[in-house]
């Protein structure tokens, strides 16, 4: 059964658990705040006047500020304080690792207390006015500008909503039939519950003054040229849709999947009883996206999940937290251990071949120690690049696979700025990408306008 393009689900394999089982897997994992506890969490906060919180937050969001607008009952206000900052609030919420951000640099994070949980009522504010559709922003006056956005995820749409909010024309075109890009298809379903990454975009769009276009990728459909020619600025926010390789032999083999692909698929099911799972499942890598398909393959019903990272806990690119929930929640992990040779039965992988790692002098190296396991279902998940060979992006200044800016976003291409993934910001987080955009947007419209 083919889903989309680059994923083929292989239906032998299907989930032996009821609907209902499922249904409870994949359910809200973090369940918002009540109005009784809310009041409570609020009143932990010390509201610090030279806020760590706040310095610990990419976007910048006034933290103190919005938890005293919940305790005093100005709910919508605490919204308009999150969302001036972060228009993807809402989603930052369920999504950020608080833990290493604001929530990490709380006064109260000691060996004695817990953080104030920011991401919670983060979330509480944002959703209660989001759910009534209350607009709390409006357009300026019309400046008559146009400006392009290639890409509907968080970055192109901070960046959408953040101009037209000056009073500028945005079209955003997408590659994908749904807006939305990583919040929609790239994050575990279990964490953005309730079609929650398209109401965000619908609030996006009741601003006006924004279009998108989906099924137009750029390189296909369009070119980096015509846009400079059509509209007064382009914003790239195309994300990383190469996927990196094992480079090994076999690597093609039926069972072999990239995770990106697989959680895609996953966020469109409309029946996860549909959707095929591995009894033994191996995922290689140690982000967040080798946690989420972990964990998501688990609780469709496979029966082993192992995460095969080559370093050691303190070098993973998934937190604490997640790697700490992946393993309550089943999953077996393996550090200090690297794939070395991929096992095939009738052109499907049946066992991978394990060679154990170590630092010396500073470099990872192969031990020379092996051992084997056996799997029906492996995942690959160790980072996505940026397809430089695309008309328009290999004209701009590269480093590392990533497109090169400068403080302000802009490219090495007059008039082409740049936010996101595809851009080297120092995190590969949504609430980052989000402040690309906003930063972008403000330098379009000085930029354009004068």
């Amino acid at each position: 059964m083919r889903t989309n393009d680059n994923v083929v689900i292989h239906p032998q394999s299907d989930s032996t658990l009821s609907a209902k089982q499922l249904e409870d897997n994949f359910a809200d994992i973090h369940p918002p705040l009540t109005d009784t506890t809310v009041g409570i969490e609020a009143d932990r906060c010390y509201y610090c006047y030279d806020a760590p919180c706040t310095a610990a937050c990419p976007t910048s969001i006034d933290i103190p500020l919005f938890i005293r607008q919940i305790y005093t009952k100005d709910t919508s206000g605490a919204a308009k304080t999150i969302l001036d900052s972060n228009i993807m609030g809402g989603m930052c919420a369920r999504v950020c690792p608080t833990e290493n951000l604001c929530e990490g640099d709380c006064v109260r994070n000691t060996h004695e207390d817990k953080p104030v949980a920011i991401g919670l009522l983060q979330r509480y504010a944002t959703d209660s006015v989001q759910s009534t559709g209350k607009q709390l922003f409006e357009r300026q006056a019309d400046t008559g500008k146009k400006i392009a956005v290639v890409g509907a995820g968080p970055a192109g749409m901070a960046c959408a909503h953040q101009l037209s909010m000056l009073g500028n024309s945005v079209t955003v075109f997408e590659d994908k039939n749904k807006a939305g890009g990583l919040n929609e298809y790239g994050i575990a379903a279990y964490k953005t519950v309730d079609d929650f990454a398209q109401k965000e975009i619908q609030y996006i769009m009741d601003l006006g003054g924004i279009e998108i276009k989906t099924g137009m990728a750029l390189g296909r459909d369009l070119t980096l040229g015509n846009l400079q020619k059509d509209f007064d600025a382009v914003f790239l926010a195309v994300g990383l849709a190469g996927v990196r390789a094992l480079d090994l032999e076999n690597e093609c083999a039926d069972g072999i999947q990239d995770a990106v692909d697989y959680i895609s698929v996953l966020r469109q099911s409309d029946d996860l009883k549909n959707l095929s799972v591995g009894d033994n499942v191996v995922v290689i890598g140690g982000g967040m996206t080798a946690i989420d398909i972990a964990v998501q393959s688990k609780r469709l019903g496979a029966k082993r999940v192992a995460i095969i990272y080559r370093r050691g806990p303190d070098e993973m690119g998934a937190s604490d937290v997640e790697r700490k929930f992946a393993q309550t929640n089943g999953v077996d992990i393996h550090f200090w251990s690297k794939i070395s040779q991929i096992v095939t039965n009738n052109n499907a992988v049946s066992e991978i071949v394990i060679e154990e790692t170590k630092l010396a002098e500073g470099e990872l190296k192969g031990t020379g120690k092996m051992h084997t396991m056996q799997t029906d279902s492996l995942f690959k998940a160790v980072g996505q690049l940026l397809d430089n060979e695309v008309d328009g992006i290999n004209q701009l200044q590269c480093d590392r696979a990533k497109i090169v800016v400068d403080i302000n976003r802009r490219t090495s291409s007059e008039g082409v700025w740049a936010g996101g993934d595809c851009i080297d910001n120092g995190y590969d987080l949504v609430v980052a990408a989000v402040e690309d955009g906003k930063i972008a947007a403000r330098d379009i419209h000085q930029s354009i306008n004068g």
